[in-house]
């Protein structure tokens, strides 16, 4: 069985290119374009890894990925951002206990599938 992979990302083309590219590795990869949608997604089955935006209307990335981990804390998360913005709520998700490293866009391919093996 293929790892279940959701791709959230406001930039529908963004994110319907990485899952694309996902998919073309073997990865059951499904792009989303928000957080609420997103956090859904998750029930009944929780994804294997959420790769996701920071910077979104509505849910942050951050605040999904805390929601995924404190839910799932087997789900891996790999967050993305092209905004210098994001240092703030990764400080703040510091502040509540939680470490996630953040991945410059635009992110090639190789690299993205290499954080995931990591």
């Amino acid at each position: 069985m293929s790892k279940r992979i959701l791709v959230v990302g406001d930039e529908q083309c963004i994110a319907d290119s990485l899952a694309a590219i996902l998919r073309g590795s073997g990865y059951d990869a499904t792009a989303l374009y928000d957080g609420a949608t997103a956090w859904a997604a998750c029930s009944p089955q929780a994804p294997d890894l959420i790769i996701s935006d920071v910077i979104m209307p509505g849910m942050s990335g951050i605040d999904l990925a805390i929601q995924i981990k404190e839910r799932y804390p087997n789900c891996k998360v790999l967050l993305f951002s092209g905004m210098a913005a994001t240092a703030d709520l990764l400080d703040e998700a510091r502040r509540q206990g939680h470490d996630f490293e953040i991945l410059a866009k635009p992110i090639h391919p190789a690299d993205l599938l290499a954080k995931m093996a990591a």
